[in-house]
C-alpha cells in the first residue's frame, strides 16, 4: 500500500506536467506572412505544408498571399511586411538588391529551371519563334527568366529577332492566352503545359533537360532578419522540408494532388496528374542555394543594367541556416 506523502508527491508532479502541457500546447503560433509570384506545381511544398499543418507544427501561424508579380513582392519584404518570399532569382530582386535591398537567398529547394515552353502548333522548332509573340506573367518575375534563358539557349535575341513579350497574369491566364492564339508561344508549368498539349499545342522543350545553371524556386529573405532572428525562417524551412518529405511518398498521392489542385485553382482535380509527377522529383535533396544559378541570371540581366552587373553571386547567399539543418540530418 502506497504511503500518503507519495500519493501528495505524485499529485504535485502530474499537476506540475499538466500545467507545463497545457502552457506548451497553449504558446501562441508566431504569425508569418509569405509571398510568392507564381502558381505552379514549384509552389506544391508551400501548399502541403499549410494543408497538412506543418508550419503549426513549428509554432507558426502562416498566411500566403500570391502577389501580382515579383517587384510587389521585394516591396512587401524589403518593408518588413512579409517575412520571405518564396521564388527565383530573378530581375524583381536582383534589381532591388542592386539598389540597396537587404536581400539574401537563403535556400535553393528547386536549383534548375522546370515547366515547358509550348507554343502554337504551326512552330515546330525555336528557331520558328522570331517574329512571335509570347506570353509571361511580368517583364521581371520568374516566368519571364525562364523564358529569357530559354531564348537565350536557342540564340535568340527579342530585340534582334523581333520577339514580342506580351504581359498577361499567372500560367492559368497565359495559357488560356495561347489556346485562343493571343500568343504564338509560352513558358508553362507541366500542369497547363499537358493541359495545352492535350488540345493539340506543341510542346518545344521541357526546360529541365536544357543544361542551363539557374537559382530556381527558393527562399528569399532580408540578410538583417538572418542576423538577428533566424528561428522563424528556419521554422517555415523545416515545415517544408515536412512538406517534401510528405509529397515523395506514394501512399501520399491523393492528398497532394487534392492540395495541387486546390492551389493552382483547377477545375478538375485530375488535370493536376501532370503536375504531381513532376513534383516527384522536382525538389533538391540538399536545399543550398546555387550559386553558379544566380551568377548566371546576373550575366543575362547583367548585359543591359550595370548596377546589376556589378553585383557578385556569393554575396547574395546566405546558406547557414541549411548548413545549421543539415547538421541536425533535416536532410
Amino acid at each position: 500500500m502506497i504511503k500518503l506523502p507519495i500519493v501528495e508527491s505524485l499529485l504535485v508532479l502530474i499537476l506540475v506536467l499538466s500545467n507545463y502541457s497545457f502552457a506548451h500546447a497553449a504558446a501562441p503560433l508566431i504569425k508569418v506572412l509569405v509571398t510568392t509570384g507564381s502558381s505552379s506545381e514549384r509552389e506544391g511544398a508551400l501548399y502541403i505544408a499549410q494543408d497538412q499543418g506543418y508550419f503549426r507544427k513549428y509554432g507558426l501561424d502562416v498566411t500566403l498571399v500570391q502577389v501580382r508579380n515579383g517587384p510587389v513582392g521585394m516591396a512587401a519584404l524589403s518593408s518588413g511586411e512579409s517575412l520571405l518570399h518564396w521564388g527565383s532569382v530573378s530581375a524583381a530582386n536582383l534589381g532591388a538588391i542592386a539598389e540597396g535591398a537587404d536581400l539574401v537567398f537563403v535556400a535553393g529547394f528547386i536549383n534548375k529551371l522546370t515547366g515547358a515552353f509550348a507554343a502554337n502548333p504551326k512552330i515546330k522548332t525555336p528557331a520558328e519563334l522570331k517574329s512571335k509573340s509570347l506570353g509571361v506573367n511580368s517583364l521581371s518575375g520568374g516566368t519571364w527568366i525562364f523564358t529569357m534563358l530559354a531564348l537565350d539557349h536557342w540564340g535568340l535575341l527579342p530585340e534582334r529577332d523581333k520577339i514580342q513579350i506580351r504581359t498577361l497574369g499567372d500560367n492559368s491566364v497565359v495559357s488560356q492566352a495561347l489556346l485562343a492564339g493571343n500568343v504564338d508561344g509560352a513558358y508553362l508549368s507541366y500542369t497547363y503545359a499537358k493541359i495545352v498539349q492535350n488540345k493539340g499545342f506543341r510542346v518545344l522543350a521541357d526546360l529541365e533537360k536544357l543544361p542551363i545553371a539557374y537559382q530556381g524556386t527558393g527562399i528569399i529573405t532580408r540578410r538583417s532578419t538572418i542576423a538577428s532572428s533566424p528561428a522563424p525562417v528556419e521554422s517555415v524551412i523545416k515545415g517544408l522540408l515536412d512538406g517534401v518529405t510528405f509529397i515523395r511518398n506514394p501512399e501520399n498521392k491523393p492528398q497532394v494532388i487534392k492540395s495541387l489542385a486546390k492551389g493552382l485553382r483547377l477545375k478538375r482535380i485530375e488535370d493536376a496528374e501532370e503536375g504531381y509527377q513532376s513534383m516527384l522529383g522536382l525538389y533538391e535533396i540538399k536545399i543550398y542555394p546555387s550559386v553558379d544559378g544566380v551568377r548566371n541570371v546576373i550575366r543575362l540581366l547583367g548585359a543591359g543594367n550595370e548596377k546589376v552587373r556589378r553585383l557578385k553571386a556569393e554575396e547574395l547567399v546566405d546558406d547557414s541556416v541549411v548548413r545549421r539543418l543539415e547538421k541536425e540530418g533535416r536532410f
